[in-house]
């Protein structure tokens, strides 16, 4: 319970920084993101428990990866980071999950994604700020990736990327779990939160 409380804490200092960086007031950001102000407080008391969309507006629309609203106090030179050490941002009602392993710095940075789809669950995407490319790569099983309404089929072996600034979603496909990495490419913007 402590660990989520201090996670909760460092979000609600992420954003707040965030937001008032960018010059936004509650009201604004709130309207940007589609959020109402009333979560907004909350979670800039440290207070509520937002969900996974939720964060990638906030993100998309301050101009951050998730992580960097997510993470603490800047990282080792090297990271090494094991699944088992972060928590799902997303679970599927039938067992499906995706885990924001980290985020690399720099004026472009990059989140890199584990995914788990089990056979016809989905997770749908709202467009990313324009800018945003993803790339998925199967290592097991195989998926069907919808990009503004166009299904890509992406079997184990094959890696597929796109502009994600339109709607998409990720579906399990087949008789097997599909597992893949995400990785989504933020466009340059504003100077890493420390």
């Amino acid at each position: 319970m402590a660990e989520a409380e201090a996670a909760l804490r460092t979000l609600a200092h992420n954003v707040r920084a965030a937001r008032t960086r960018a010059g936004l007031s509650l009201d604004e950001l709130g309207r940007r993101a589609k959020v109402s102000k009333g979560a907004l407080v909350g979670l800039e008391k440290a207070q509520g428990n937002p969900n996974f969309a939720t964060l990638v507006r906030l993100a998309d629309t301050l101009g951050v990866s998730v992580s960097a609203l997510l993470e603490g106090a800047a990282q080792e030179r090297v990271r090494v980071v094991s699944e088992d050490a972060v928590m799902p941002l997303w679970a599927g009602e039938q067992g499906s999950e995706a885990r924001l392993m980290l985020t690399t710095s720099g004026a472009a940075p990059v989140e890199v994604w584990r995914w788990r789809l089990n056979p016809g669950e989905e997770y749908a995407s709202h467009p990313h700020q324009a800018g945003v490319v993803e790339t998925v790569s199967v290592t097991s099983g195989r998926m069907l990736l919808v990009v503004d309404g166009a299904e890509h089929p992406v079997d184990v072996g094959q890696t597929a990327t796109f502009d994600a600034d339109a709607p998409h979603t990720y579906r399990g496909a087949g008789d097997e779990t599909c597992h893949l990495v995400m990785t989504v490419h933020l466009p340059p913007g504003p100077t890493p939160m420390s």
